[in-house]
């Protein structure tokens, strides 16, 4: 049996789309953790990259956040987690914004750096307060490197979030971990297929989103 074939059975057994383990259910449950994750990650990484770009200061510290964030293992962290913590949605939430916050970070903080200096000389000159020349000077400059941090590291979430199925949550990753618990192939198939397809829909939500709040002039200076 082959991978589409698994796939179709999958999709076409009406079993799948009802009840506490239908599709409906469990992608709900996904976005979940994803959304909530990729919420924390942002409101940590964003006023960093942002204050640190924006001063030049702290760029050492930024780059051993991100070597260290990316250097831990998810799975890894997850087991030390729910080894100290117990059951429950924080030992999932941990790992996952541990994984979000350094491409959050580093590329807002590398998007402020690469403005350029002549418009932000000029805001000072003209005596804008720094916050009025973060927010109205560089941000906007720097607004599609930013956007493409998080599409990153919601993509990243979204691939990752599989694992709070591992400490008896909900999820995608449900269909993969019984799955193979079970032996029923066609589930843990389906349940790649799924995390797959709502990865590739986070990547066009995001060039979406990028379309509507980038200036069309930034936009095609991009490179």
């Amino acid at each position: 049996m082959n991978v589409l074939h698994f796939i179709n059975a999958f999709f076409s057994d009406s079993a799948h789309w009802k009840g506490y383990d239908g599709i409906p259910t469990r992608l709900s449950e996904h976005i979940q953790y994803s959304l909530t994750a990729l919420a924390i990650a942002a409101a940590i990484g964003l006023p960093l990259g942002l204050l640190t770009g924006h001063t030049g200061r702290g760029g050492n510290t930024v780059a051993f956040i991100a070597t260290a964030g990316r250097a831990l293992p998810s799975f890894g962290l997850l087991v030390l987690m729910f080894v100290l913590l117990g059951l429950g949605l924080t030992p999932v939430m941990i790992p996952l914004v541990v994984l979000a916050v350094p491409p959050i970070l580093v590329t807002t903080y590398e998007a402020v750096r690469s403005v350029d200096p002549s418009p932000v000389d000029a805001a000072r000159g003209m005596g804008m307060a720094e916050p009025r020349i973060l927010f109205q000077v560089e941000l906007p400059v720097a607004l599609p490197l930013i956007l493409s941090g998080l599409r990153s590291a919601a993509i990243q979430i979204v691939s990752t979030a599989t694992i709070a199925a591992y400490v008896s949550l909900g999820g995608l990753g449900r269909y993969i971990v019984d799955g193979l618990y079970q032996r029923n192939y066609e589930k843990v198939v389906g349940g790649a297929t799924l995390v797959a397809v709502l990865a590739l829909l986070t990547l066009g939500l995001f060039g979406a989103v990028a379309r509507f709040t980038v200036s069309p002039g930034v936009r095609r200076s991009a490179p």
